[in-house]
């Protein structure tokens, strides 16, 4: 059996969203728990590029979630070591055709509006901030708030800051039940090792969100959504920016279960190259795609020539969890007293965990959150069909990462 403690929050979850949440929970003062069925990292947050963008947002209440993350990321950039690899490279979206452009202006246009830093970049002066690029490029634009870190290691970084600040980290423990009084409200967790007891349990389990809301017997339909990403030989700084097609914004926002791709291009401090993105719905399927490493590659050489003869090493994928609005759920859930949520951020948990965490904190401590929670309430979805699902069949056990 466990080792009986006194607990505030168990949090079920281990990747970046979990990570960031037990950062922000036990440095507030709380006794904190994290439990994972698998490793640290071992889930969605494994297989991400470590995108922290801006860019991708358009005004509304995930690109308000983005700035905040974003001054919180630069923030934990100086308090965590330098091997999470934080780069404020800036990201550059590029058109390839009038109509394009024209869509893209109007977006940035909005963007700074709402507080992006966001500024047109002519045809012309294209390659001056990026001399690898295509000729013959319509435009583009440049947003400087855009950044990068490595994912597994940021977040290894952030649970090992919440251990020095108390907090328990059991990987490798799978989450069975969540425990619940008589009036209905949380007490904890039940897992193949015992039981954790606690008033609040907050679920960061990623793709497998729904399944641990399941066991509170409430509705969260997160979804598998694909992505596939490709690796290259290391090289020379040839890249400068994190770089993108115009046509990424529309795929992000899409519902569309079918196969979407679009060139995404960048650099990392160690030299390979990184290739994006794709989407598409296919349940938990892990077949290597050849049509979706071939689109990859042929749109990562449209953007950049120079990589059309660049060998690629490897190619992974991940499995984004998605919510059919595109927002994640985030906060109390009213339906069970003491459950919270911090799930289905889709492709950009990575950079929306660090606001996350902080208004979950917030949240549990009953203080004032710096962003309004409503749009993002766990109980959005109650009118669905009980947990939606459409995967093709479910990992085995030790691939379940919560």
């Amino acid at each position: 059996m466990l080792t009986r403690r006194p607990l505030d929050v168990v949090i079920v979850g281990a990747g970046m969203v979990g990570a960031a949440c037990a950062y922000y929970t036990s440095r507030s003062g709380l006794s904190v728990a994290v439990v994972d069925r698998g490793p640290v990292a071992g889930g969605t947050t494994g297989t991400g590029e470590g995108n922290l963008l801006v860019s991708d947002k358009v005004p509304g209440p995930e690109l308000e979630l983005a700035l905040l993350s974003a001054s919180l990321w630069r923030r934990l950039s100086e308090e965590l070591p330098t091997g999470i690899e934080y780069e404020l490279k800036g990201g550059v979206v590029v058109a390839a055709s009038g109509k394009s452009l024209a869509a893209l202006t109007g977006t940035a246009d909005a963007q700074r509006a709402a507080g992006v830093e966001a500024y047109h970049v002519t045809s012309d002066r294209l390659r001056d901030i990026e001399p690898h690029l295509a000729p013959d490029l319509s435009g583009g634009c440049h947003y400087p708030q855009d950044a990068q870190v490595q994912p597994a290691l940021a977040a290894a970084e952030l649970l090992s800051a919440a251990r020095r600040a108390g907090a328990l980290v059991r990987p490798g423990e799978e989450v069975t039940g969540i425990l619940r009084d008589r009036k209905g409200a949380v007490r904890g967790v039940r897992t193949a090792r015992g039981e954790l007891h606690a008033p609040v349990v907050v679920n960061a389990a990623g793709t497998w969100g729904g399944d641990l809301a399941a066991l509170a017997d409430v509705n969260l339909p997160v979804l598998p959504r694909r992505g596939f990403v490709l690796v290259t030989e290391p090289l020379p700084r040839l890249i400068r920016h994190k770089v993108y097609a115009a046509e990424y914004v529309a795929d992000v926002s899409s519902g569309s279960a079918a196969l979407q791709t679009s060139p995404v291009v960048e650099g990392t401090p160690a030299g390979p190259v990184l290739i994006g993105a794709s989407r598409e719905r296919v349940g938990f399927d892990r077949t290597l795609s050849v049509e979706v490493i071939s689109r990859l590659a042929a749109g990562a050489a449209a953007l950049f020539p120079a990589l059309a003869d660049v060998r690629v090493m490897r190619a992974y994928h991940g499995f984004r969890p998605y919510l059919p609005d595109h927002l994640p759920a985030i906060g109390p859930d009213p339906r069970v007293p003491g459950l919270f949520h911090a799930c289905g951020h889709e492709g950009a948990g990575i950079g929306l965990a660090p606001a996350t965490g902080q208004l979950i904190a917030d949240a549990i401590r009953g203080e004032r959150p710096a962003l309004d929670l409503g749009p993002f309430a766990p109980d959005r979805f109650d009118h669905m069909p009980c947990h939606m699902r459409v995967e093709s069949g479910a990992p085995p056990p030790q691939e379940r990462t919560q």
